[in-house]
């Protein structure tokens, strides 16, 4: 940050912290023995689409972008009701999931996106129906941080079942303190 930023009011904007998500294979085993939780095989990555130099502008951008293996990957590209686009991977191996959230996120970064991305989220549903409810565990991309989201149905999500899962993974990932940060993402195109 130089000088003039300083006399203009600029502050630096925050890349994202990525070598974090490669917790979360262990952590799924946890989930699993713990919550009998397993994933749902859908990832997704959200960021906010931008206009200018660094600017994606349709779902063969991202496709291209990114270079999945064609035919290897089922990927989708969404934009929810709030305006923020959502990259879906499907895939039923967490740490595939894992290693290809943080490859898109890694060519996000290196082509100038890195501040408009704003978290990764990967769904758990019960092994052994009905369960306790499925969890989404969200990543905070900025602070480097996990949380748990438990929707329930429209507008209500299991407060217990996230305290619950928090305090499993603790020792496994690293979970945002902060509850502030625990934000519902209603309408979520992970399940």
């Amino acid at each position: 940050m130089g000088l003039r930023d300083v006399l203009f009011g600029r502050t630096p904007q925050v890349q994202p912290k990525l070598d974090n998500l490669f917790a979360l294979p262990t952590a799924a085993l946890t989930l699993q023995s713990e919550l009998d939780l397993v994933t749902s095989g859908v990832a997704g990555l959200c960021f906010k689409a931008g206009s200018g130099e660094a600017s994606i502008t349709s779902e063969a951008d991202i496709e291209a972008l990114l270079n999945f293996d064609e035919g290897k990957v089922a990927m989708s590209v969404t934009t929810d009701d709030l305006g923020f686009t959502w990259l879906v991977i499907h895939d039923g191996d967490i740490e595939n999931l894992v290693t290809r959230i943080h490859g898109a996120n890694t060519t996000l970064v290196e082509h100038g996106l890195g501040p408009r991305l704003l978290c990764a989220v990967f769904g758990f549903v019960p092994a052994t129906a009905p369960g306790e409810g499925s969890v989404r565990l969200v990543y905070l991309l900025k602070q480097g941080t996990f949380y748990p989201f438990a929707p329930t149905g429209a507008n209500q999500r299991d407060n217990e079942l996230e305290l619950r899962v928090r305090s499993f993974l603790e020792g496994d990932l690293p979970m945002e303190k902060d509850l502030s940060r625990w934000m519902a993402l209603w309408n979520l195109p992970v399940n």
